[in-house]
């Protein structure tokens, strides 16, 4: 337990050195030279690092504008955001279920090795994606921890019964989610030779279908309009720059919002010093959105290449035909740049609303937006589903993603008892998948378990069957695929 306790808290919990780790092993397995592989190590783990200075900078520049308004107006609400909610179950575990929280890192490692162990024998299990996003692996860790609890109490019992149970339902959760982003990622990038790994796998995959669905091809056979087909006419065509547009929408939302707190409470808060102007800081807050997005896209760039490159090592000698999944923002380096600012502000739009609806409904608990579900969710929807149905889709389905964050939320955290901790994940997959998986099992029991497992690994098996020829080519062969899939489009 030492051994693994330090493996989780250097290696596992800081994804820059896990994916260091991943790429060294894949680099010596394809016997390169020594500085070969050092070069690749040290790209990788820098390009990782420089993502996460952008992911940090987003969340920890915007964060506190969106707490502010529970703060400014003294909203008794939960807030719906990974961190709240790890915090809200290392809070009140042991004061609802008698348990230490410890048993979530146990719980971790045993989950991980379900989640290798599918993908070693993809031959059966049809699973292709291993999950190497660590500190998105412990948040959730926590909060499967907190619900299958409460769902399955006559675990309780014991704890080698309970990890055991949970890691089954957890490990196949990551193996099937992140399998699911597989195509929508190969497909968006060109082969690119990774998949995302992060809070919203299903959420993906079901609004990519829904954008092919509902807003692809038009009745007559023209391609729809996407994000950077659109030609703007005079001063508006400098929406089409990426840098300019994301500034420039920003402005308008988030400086709206600190306008609304005002000044008085940003200087109480610390964020604003007394005399500063507070027009300046409102422009500085938001033109930072751009600059943190800006760093974020250069990380992608520079670790993705050595990470795929590597991966090729472990795919051959450990796991065939298996691709890593990686944190969802890695995806935007690819597809169209704008759908990024789009997609998180109708996001934005249809979380206001439905909190707005709790509060009229007067909801026993009432949500709080958090920057990650309301960002990393929505933009993330919105890339893949402009690709597939264009712009209607881009702005559409993450609105629509947006009141399912809050709704599920609300639902989930008030009947498990979450909310009184002041926290839930709030992300797609957690507001909407595990609520029903939480429902089955708390309804069913043990039956409930079964079903849950079953119908999870029951999924790539039906997906298989829908498309046997190019399955496994998408990504041992992506070429092949394309060939393939324009042969079946005829």
């Amino acid at each position: 337990m030492n051994i693994w306790s330090y493996f989780a808290t250097n290696i596992l919990q800081q994804p820059a050195f896990m994916i260091g780790l991943i790429v060294m092993l894949g680099y010596i397995l394809l016997k390169k030279p020594w500085y070969d592989v050092l070069a690749g190590v040290i790209k990788a783990i820098v390009g990782y690092l420089i993502l996460t200075v952008g992911s940090s900078g987003l969340v920890s520049n915007f964060r506190p504008v969106l707490v502010g308004l529970k703060d400014r107006f003294n909203i008794d609400a939960m807030v719906i955001d990974p961190y709240f909610g790890q915090n809200a179950v290392t809070a009140g575990v042991e004061e609802m279920f008698g348990k230490g929280f410890g048993n979530a890192m146990i719980l971790l490692l045993i989950a991980f090795i379900v989640n290798i162990l599918l993908v070693r024998f993809s031959k059966y299990t049809k699973l292709r994606a291993l999950f190497t996003t660590g500190h998105v692996q412990v948040q959730q860790a926590s909060t499967a921890y907190w619900l299958i609890l409460f769902a399955c109490p006559f675990l309780g019992k014991t704890d080698i019964g309970l990890i055991v149970v949970m890691a089954l339902v957890l490990g196949a959760y990551w193996a099937v989610g992140s399998d699911l982003t597989i195509e929508p990622c190969q497909e968006l990038t060109d082969g690119a030779g990774f998949c995302l790994a992060h809070q919203q796998m299903f959420g993906i995959a079901i609004n990519t279908w829904l954008a092919e669905k509902l807003f692809g091809k038009k009745k007559d056979g023209k391609e729809v309009k996407k994000i950077d087909d659109l030609e703007l006419p005079g001063f508006m065509s400098i929406f089409n720059e990426n840098m300019v547009c994301t500034s420039i929408l920003m402005l308008i939302f988030f400086g709206a919002i600190l306008c609304v707190l005002g000044k008085d409470y940003l200087v109480e808060q610390g964020f604003l010093k007394e005399g500063a102007s507070m027009l300046f800081y409102v422009i500085q807050t938001c033109l930072y959105f751009a600059v943190y997005l800006a760093i974020l896209q250069l990380g992608v760039r520079t670790f993705v290449t050595e990470l795929t490159a590597s991966f090729q090592g472990i795919a051959d000698k450990l796991l065939p035909g298996s691709i890593p999944g990686v944190d969802c923002a890695v995806i935007y380096g690819f597809g169209a740049a704008n759908a990024v600012p789009l997609g998180f502000l109708a996001g934005f739009c249809g979380q206001i609303l439905a909190i707005i609806a709790l509060i009229v409904l007067k909801s026993p608990v009432l949500v709080i937006c958090g920057f990650v579900p309301v960002f990393f969710d929505n933009a993330t929807i919105a890339i893949f589903a402009n690709e597939k149905g264009g712009i209607k889709a881009a702005l559409i389905l993450p609105f629509i993603s947006g009141l399912c964050q809050v709704f599920g939320s609300a639902i989930i955290a008030g009947w498990v008892q979450m909310a009184a901790y002041g926290g839930y994940l709030g992300m797609w997959d957690w507001a909407v998948v595990w609520p029903v998986m939480t429902a089955i099992m708390k309804y069913f029991s043990y039956a409930g378990i079964v079903i849950v497992v079953v119908g999870l690994l029951a999924i790539p098996q039906i997906r298989y069957r829908r498309n046997k020829e190019g399955y496994f080519m998408v990504t041992e062969d992506y070429e092949a695929y394309k060939e393939l899939k324009a042969k079946q489009a005829k």
